[in-house]
């Protein structure tokens, strides 16, 4: 019978171990010494955009790949909402899992880690993309998307007039409306018009991250009434948008898409070299990702907002097609340099934007 009881202690005992806190102290398989919780919305960290930013960061500290995520489910792991009714019962379970960071992706979770955050101050969190929460236990990144656009804006119309387009006209499909996005949006508008004073600019919202079957039809409709380029900033579905230059690019028509957050030159391919993808405005969203690891690992976080601009190398450039030329990436590189410099002021808001001689006044972009 002691024997038996001693047996069942132990089990017991075993239990509690295993639903105590993801420690790296009771976990050998823990290189870093720190664990964590990717929580993103519906899209997943398959959007190969900006959820994906945020998971290669993850992957990095840890030392680990995408083909390869040896330590996720010890160390660190990742969680999808199905809606936004799910993100503070999500955040709730990562809370209560006892991970030492929990990681949000996007300015649409402020109101759940506000009120999650609020009600376990011991814990640690990050939110991307958000730069107002007042908290005491929550890290703020926050990114310098106008700077990072404006320079994908730049390219576009250099690679139209290097084409000898007449008169070419430019689109822009976001996702959720915001300030982030319209961020994107007016540094887009206004590298263009750095280049091309005086082109038209089409602008759509989808609504939702998740929709690419919409960017798709808006891409077709717009590609075909003759925009030249569309830049989309709509998580999952700016892919829609690739997946339509992508089509046509391989029937022959010159057209081409803008990537997002990550470098989607990949995702463009029609063929073994050539790809829809004319460049992608670079979110490092992992550089955000991976100062909050470290901050955690040597016990130096503190509830500060961060701020990933063009000069820190936040944001940027893909310059992976070779569609890109060499004119036009050494005129994008002094450009780069003006606005690291402070030579070149890029307008943040639509309010501010729309105050530029020549910027268009009737977007659908909105600041709040």
């Amino acid at each position: 019978m002691k024997k038996i009881l001693l047996i069942c202690l132990i089990s017991v005992l075993l239990l509690s171990v295993s639903c105590q806190r993801r420690n790296a102290n009771i976990d050998p398989f823990n290189d870093m010494g720190v664990t964590v919780r990717l929580l993103t919305d519906n899209t997943g960290v398959d959007d190969k955009s900006f959820n994906a930013a945020a998971w290669r960061g993850i992957l990095e500290f840890y030392g680990d790949t995408w083909a390869n995520p040896r330590q996720r489910g010890m160390a660190y792991d990742w969680i999808t909402a199905s809606d936004q009714s799910m993100y503070i019962p999500n955040l709730r379970q990562a809370t209560d899992e006892g991970y030492d960071l929990r990681i949000v992706n996007g300015f649409t979770w402020d109101d759940a880690v506000t009120q999650v955050s609020k009600d376990n101050p011991n814990q640690k969190y990050l939110i991307v993309d958000v730069d107002w929460l007042e908290a005491s236990n929550v890290m703020q990144a926050a990114y310098a998307e106008h700077e990072g656009s404006y320079l994908v804006g730049v390219a576009a119309a250099l690679k139209a007039v290097e084409d000898g387009i007449i008169n070419p006209r430019f689109g822009f499909i976001g996702g959720v409306p915001g300030a982030v996005i319209t961020k994107f949006q007016v540094g887009y508008v206004q590298g263009i018009l750095s280049v091309i004073p005086g082109a038209q600019i089409v602008d759509y919202y989808v609504g939702s991250w998740n929709e690419p079957a919409l960017a798709k039809i808006q891409a077709m409709n717009w590609y075909d009434s003759g925009v030249y380029a569309v830049f989309s900033a709509a998580g999952n579905s700016g892919n829609g948008t690739i997946a339509q230059a992508r089509e046509y690019r391989a029937a022959g028509r010159n057209v081409w898409a803008i990537g997002v957050d990550s470098d989607q030159f990949e995702e463009g391919l029609f063929n073994a070299t050539e790809s829809a993808v004319l460049t992608s405005m670079l979110k490092r969203v992992e550089n955000s990702v991976l100062y909050t690891l470290n901050a955690v690992k040597n016990n130096t976080f503190s509830p500060r907002v961060i701020v990933f601009d063009l000069k820190a190398d936040g944001v940027g450039y893909s310059d992976a097609n070779p569609a890109l030329s060499r004119n036009i990436i050494d005129a994008l590189e002094i450009v780069k340099g003006q606005i690291s410099s402070g030579q070149i002021t890029v307008a943040a808001t639509l309010a501010e934007a729309m105050q530029l001689p020549g910027f268009p006044q009737n977007l659908r972009a909105i600041d709040d």
